[in-house]
């Protein structure tokens, strides 16, 4: 079982870097700043992303 939500977290936390790295290289081709929105998502997805990787990392020290 911990196998399997190992496998589910990694496939997660790519989905969770490149919804980020879209929204940066997005921001990132406009001349404007982002919106709050976009800034907020970005810093949210951040969060998210270091949560995960704390978890994987947890995960692996328990083996």
């Amino acid at each position: 079982m911990a196998h399997s939500t190992e496998v589910e977290l990694s496939a997660l936390l790519a989905r969770l870097k490149t919804a980020q790295r879209e929204l940066l290289l997005t921001a990132a081709g406009t001349q404007t700043l982002p919106s709050d929105g976009t800034i907020r998502k970005i810093s949210e997805l951040e969060g998210v992303i270091a949560a995960t990787e704390a978890l994987l990392e947890e995960i692996h020290h328990k083996r």
